[in-house]
């Protein structure tokens, strides 16, 4: 597939097949994303594959501290709440998915169970979480260079046939993540990626977001 189209036809997957990706592929796409732009060539990236039981331990850890309204702590700061536009932009993703999976907006106990899907990593076989080091900090530059190895670990997941959601909420309990992915404490939580195959009849999967006409968020300075 040409570029174009392999970024134009990615979507985030949030149903799974029950079906174990196998490592050697999950090592190919690593091997792909791991030449992502990096400032200066630091590659400050560290990607722990999980599946099996930690995985299924770091699930239930998340969910039981989200029941008991533990509340979440990520190993760096972060904004929690949207406004404006970009809050407008959140709920719409919100509005398309619920419509789409049929949950009613008096329906509280299928909206709680689907927020509680992310804290489960939206029960993927496969997470990966991306780390670096805490001397980085304030890791700015360092957290922008993962976002780049997020998108090309994406995009070579679909590539093969792998579906993917970049999921905040899975790294949410940074402590949960840590203790059960044995992740050492002299590195920071960024971010987790759920992968697997995806599920064609779970009907969240058929929902692909919109994007903005650049005409929206570009400006040509000079030409």
């Amino acid at each position: 597939m040409e570029f174009s189209e392999l970024i134009k036809a990615r979507k985030s997957i949030r149903g799974y097949q029950q079906k174990p990706v196998p490592r050697e592929v999950i090592e190919e796409i690593i091997e792909v994303a791991k030449w992502s732009p990096s400032s200066m060539n630091t590659q400050p990236w560290y990607v722990h594959v999980i599946t099996g039981a930690p995985l299924d331990l770091i699930r239930q850890g998340n969910t039981s501290n989200m029941l008991k309204g533990i509340p979440p702590k990520r190993d760096f700061p972060m904004k929690e709440s949207f406004e404006g536009i970009h809050r407008k932009r959140q709920v719409d993703i919100a509005v398309q998915l619920f419509d789409a999976m049929g949950i009613a907006r008096e329906d509280k106990e299928r909206r709680t169970d689907w927020v509680m899907r992310g804290f489960r990593q939206f029960d993927a076989p496969v997470s990966l979480v991306l780390t670096y080091d805490k001397y980085l900090e304030p890791a700015a530059i360092s957290q922008f260079d993962l976002g780049a190895l997020s998108h090309a670990l994406v995009l070579a997941a679909w590539e093969r046939g792998l579906g993917t959601v970049i999921n905040g909420q899975g790294i949410m309990q940074s402590a949960v993540v840590r203790e059960h992915a044995g992740i050492p404490d002299d590195q920071n939580i960024m971010i987790c990626i759920a992968m697997g195959y995806p599920d064609e009849d779970f009907v969240a999967n058929s929902v692909k977001s919109v994007r903005e006409d650049k005409m929206n968020f570009v400006r040509y300075v000079g030409f």
